[in-house]
C-alpha cells in the first residue's frame, strides 16, 4: 500500500480547514505499521482515505496495484470485500445476529462456500467457541471486540485496518485483545495499519507513523 500526496480539506464554519496535508508513505505486504498523533491529529480520517471510505481533497492511494480512486464508490466497496477487514473501537456487530451469524456475515457477502464452518473456526481460535449463539448485547466488551476480531480476520484478508481497538476496553481486556490481534495478523501474513493512540501498542508494530496538525511528523 502506498500513500501519495494525500490531503484531506473541509468546509468548517464556511472556512476552509486542512485536516490532512502532503501524507507519504508505503507499507509493504505484511508489515505492521502504527499511526500515532494526539486527539485531533487526523489518525481516524487517514485510516478512512487508506481504506477508500472516504475521499481525498488531493493526492491518492495504491491498494494492491489498484488507484483506489480511480474506482467509484461501489468499486471500491467491491475492492475492499476482496481484500481488508476492519476493527473498529465501536465493535459495530448487528445487535439482531449472534456471534456466529455476525462473523459468517462477510463471508456470505463474498458467496463463500462453506461460511457456517469457516465462522466456527474463527470463532474457535479467539476462544469464543462456548459463547457462538450469543447476541453481543449478551457478551462482554471483549467479547465483542474478540467476534469483530473473528469477523475481520475469517476472509484472511490482504489488510486490516483497526482504528483504536482496544479503546472501549479496560487495560487487562485490552491487551487480550491485542495479543490475539497480533497473533492472528501473523499467522495469516496480514498487513496491519492500526490507529491508536497507545505507545506501548504502537512499539509491537514494525514501524510508527506519527501525525502532528494533519502532517506526517
Amino acid at each position: 500500500m502506498q500513500a501519495v500526496d494525500l490531503g484531506k480539506q473541509v468546509l468548517s464554519g464556511g472556512q476552509p480547514l486542512q485536516i490532512l496535508q502532503d501524507v507519504n508513505f508505503s507499507v509493504e505486504a505484511g508489515e505492521s505499521l502504527a499511526i500515532l498523533g494526539a486527539s485531533g491529529s487526523g489518525k481516524s480520517t487517514l485510516l478512512g482515505l487508506l481504506a477508500g471510505l472516504d475521499v481525498p481533497s488531493r493526492g491518492t492511494v495504491m491498494l494492491d496495484g489498484n488507484n483506489l480512486f480511480a474506482f467509484d464508490e461501489d468499486e471500491r466497496a467491491r475492492l475492499r470485500g476482496r481484500l481488508a477487514g476492519f476493527v473498529f473501537q465501536s465493535f459495530q456487530l448487528l445487535p439482531a445476529l449472534s456471534a456466529l451469524e455476525n462473523v459468517m456475515l462477510p463471508l456470505e457477502l463474498q458467496a463463500v462456500s462453506g461460511a457456517r464452518v469457516l465462522a466456527q473456526e474463527t470463532l474457535k481460535q479467539v476462544g469464543l467457541e462456548q459463547r457462538m449463539t450469543h447476541l453481543p448485547k449478551h457478551l462482554s466488551g471483549g467479547e465483542q471486540q474478540r467476534v469483530a476480531l473473528a469477523r475481520a480476520f475469517v476472509t484472511k484478508p490482504k489488510i486490516l485496518f483497526a482504528d483504536e481497538p482496544t479503546g472501549n476496553l479496560d487495560a487487562a481486556t485490552g491487551a487480550q485483545v491485542i495479543e490475539l490481534m497480533l497473533n492472528l495478523n501473523r499467522i495469516q501474513g496480514t498487513t496491519l495499519l492500526l490507529v491508536t493512540h497507545d505507545e506501548a501498542l504502537a512499539q509491537r508494530c514494525d514501524r510508527q507513523l506519527r501525525l502532528a496538525a494533519g502532517k506526517v511528523v
